[in-house]
């Protein structure tokens, strides 16, 4: 029986409890043994990462009990957490690093009970200490080979990153000096090196200030010496305006690495022992206008693994990445067969096996293994169970949108759906705008329960991939260099607009919502226009100018010179596009909601954002969260944040507010 309601109003088995125990997603996967283990989220235990394995007889289970939380905080979005191998005897070695100290630890999960994790790295009093990330286990060498990134002082920018070794004797747990730096090449941020198949060589992706790692990175070479750091260390490929996303040691020995130089992220192939002069040739295994990489975010994304026959896993696409099996002599690409449209840049191969993390519009994220030798791919963890109806899901659109000068914008929609409710002929329906994060980044078209939750209520949502996305190439990624908070905020608008031109939108109901860099585009949103009839802005960046001077972590503290320019040099256009400094030309309600642990986007700038709205009479609240950093990973914050967003649409939409706890609103 259809019920008809007025769009908002309709009833929905999603609430937010269950769109909380839902966020997440399975990553850093890898094969340890016959096995595959990988991290998940555990929202209900305090948000942390559990370490889970999927044992031989397809059983899973934690490596590790509650409260051990396996994560890096290595520039502020972390790495690779884990490693580990099997041993002949005793079962398998694990190293990870543990979120609270950020300290590695040994642990032999299969050893008699009692025996706990132990340290293999000190603590230091110095800034934020020491944290370790992108971990590789070398246990014929007795020891973990990492990127350490160590603060030398109390600023976030006091801090130095380097390629070290780790002993696996616990040598190091007391003794800093007991850790082995593998390399004196000094740059801001480096990966940890892959070893060559022969174990002679090393290969790692390095690059340095103001320089974001999807704007110019270079990949050094050098040889493993027997003892000491490594020697004859040369840049091989990559430069400034070249993006080397990932670089894997082939089996014949040749490098294999992923570049933009020609506009899209490509597979490329070289062999080191021709490379030479001042042109370094390489060969494009699979030259087509597609993405096969994408930004390194986190030390340790894996857009594409070698098998040991010579073919290779990669995630490739437009504006989504899905598995294929290429081979590198033909050129011959092959796609994995199923349901899945979407795969994470986290891969793992064994034999003839090929590991991932995927999803649909209609599944979460799940656990996939592939057999290349049938082509035949299965879920093999974290198999998704749908915890309501399907019916109640939403039924994306891909849409492309013009923008100022002709411009496409690339977008999802997802129109308001509920197998129960249909609302009175002639009404539209309210949409919101959700601009992700990064901003060099994209939303991904898989299954988000937290976009059910509204869209089953009969409020639609449009994400909008704006300019300045990836998954497009690099000219578009680039279309937001200098323009961060023009371009994002045209093509968010265009999108809204182009909606209610259509008869798809209500025009008096729309609203704007993103977190971090789209916190920035919905902030700035606001100032900017009056399309929306009010906002919700999670974890953002309100004052670029002291983001860029001193109020940031490390790694993005140079961001902005790209996105706007030097702070130096457009001191004013920092001013121009800051929200804090246009708080004067919102007029449209708004709920800010922050973390009071964040470290790349300080409570100081909400702070200073709502004094800066105190009197104006724009109703508006501030929801803080003790012990939630960037990003929200505990059930009961997601849930009072999920709720809190739909009580200020329905004030502004005005629906009913029944059922939600009250917000309180400021003016």
């Amino acid at each position: 029986m259809t019920t008809t309601a007025p769009y908002g109003t309709w009833h929905s088995p999603v609430d937010a409890a269950l769109a909380a125990s839902h966020d997440g997603h399975p990553e850093y996967v890898g094969t340890v043994g016959s096995e595959v283990w990988w991290t998940a989220p555990r929202p209900a235990e305090g948000g942390r990462r559990a370490l889970i394995r999927r044992r031989a007889d397809a059983t899973e289970e934690p490596v590790l009990p509650p409260p051990w939380n396996v994560r890096s905080k290595v520039m502020g979005y972390g790495g690779t957490p884990w490693a580990a191998a099997p041993r002949a005897t005793g079962g398998p070695l694990v190293v990870f690093v543990h979120f609270a100290d950020q300290r590695l630890y040994a642990y032999e999960p299969d050893a008699p009970a009692g025996a706990p994790p132990r340290p293999l790295t000190p603590v230091s009093d110095v800034g934020e200490g020491l944290r370790w990330a992108d971990v590789r286990l070398h246990a014929d060498r007795g020891e973990v080979w990492c990127v350490l990134e160590e603060f030398t002082g109390e600023r976030p920018t006091d801090v130095r990153r380097v390629i070290a070794a780790v002993p696996l004797d616990g040598s190091a747990a007391e003794d800093r000096t007991a850790v082995r730096e593998l390399t004196d090449a000094r740059h801001d941020f480096v990966t940890a090196p892959r070893l060559s198949p022969d174990g002679r060589r090393v290969a790692w992706i390095a690059w340095n200030h103001p320089e974001m790692p999807w704007d110019g990175t270079v990949v050094m070479v050098a040889e493993v010496a027997d003892d000491g750091p490594f020697i004859k260390v040369l840049p091989l490929v990559g430069e400034t305006d070249e993006s080397v996303a990932q670089a894997e040691w082939a089996p014949d020995g040749s490098l294999l690495f992923v570049s933009d130089l020609s506009g899209w992220w490509q597979l490329e192939r070289i062999d080191p022992d021709r490379a030479g002069g001042d042109v370094i040739a390489s060969s494009t295994l699979c030259p087509r206008q597609e993405e096969f990489g994408g930004p390194l975010w986190k030390l340790g994304h894996r857009w594409f693994a070698p098998l040991d026959g010579g073919l290779i896993a990669v995630l490739h696409g437009r504006g989504a990445q899905t598995l294929g099996i290429l081979d590198p002599e033909t050129g011959e690409l092959a796609d994995v067969a199923g349901p899945w449209t979407e795969w994470e840049p986290t891969l793992a191969v064994d034999g003839t096996r090929v590991v991932g993390v995927a999803a649909s519009p209609h599944s979460g994220h799940e656990v996939v293994e592939l057999d290349t030798l049938t082509g035949h791919a299965r879920v093999i963890g974290s198999a998704h169970t749908d915890p309501v109806d399907p019916a109640y899901y939403p039924r994306p659109e891909v849409r492309t949108f013009t923008g100022a000068d002709g411009r496409e914008i690339h977008a999802h929609v997802y129109p308001p759906h509920n197998p129960h409710h249909a609302a009175p002929p002639g009404e539209l329906p309210p949409y919101v705008v959700w601009a992700h994060g990064g901003p060099t980044g994209r939303a991904p078209l898989v299954l988000d329960l937290e976009i059910a939750y509204f869209t089953s209520r009969g409020i639609g949502v449009v994400e909008v991939n704006y300019g300045g996305s990836t998954g497009y190439g690099r000219a578009y990624r680039d279309r937001l260099r200098e323009r961060w908070g023009v371009a994002d905020v045209e093509d968010c608008a265009a999108a809204a607009e182009a909606l209610a031109d259509e008869g798809v939108a209500d025009r008096a109901r729309l609203a704007i919502r993103g977190g971090s860099a789209g916190g920035w585009t919905a902030a700035v949103s606001l100032t900017a226009t009056r399309l929306y009839a009010c906002g919700t802005i999670i974890y953002p960046i309100l004052d670029p100018a002291a983001w860029a001077t001193g109020e940031t972590h490390d790694f993005e503290s140079r961001y902005a010179e790209s996105l706007i320019g030097p702070v130096a040099e457009v001191p004013d256009r920092y001013r121009e596009r800051s929200p804090l400094h246009r708080a004067d030309r919102i007029t449209a309600p708004f709920l800010l909601l922050q973390g009071l642990d964040d470290t790349i986007c300080p409570p100081a700038q909400c702070e200073r954002f709502v004094a800066a709205m105190a009197g104006r009479g724009v109703p508006h609240a501030y929801v803080t969260f003790e012990g939630e950093g960037h990003g929200f990973r505990r059930a009961d914050t997601m849930v009072r944040a999920l709720e809190a967003e739909l009580s200020l649409y329905a004030r502004a939409f005005g629906l009913p507010e029944a059922g939600l706890p009250a917000l309180e609103l400021r003016i």
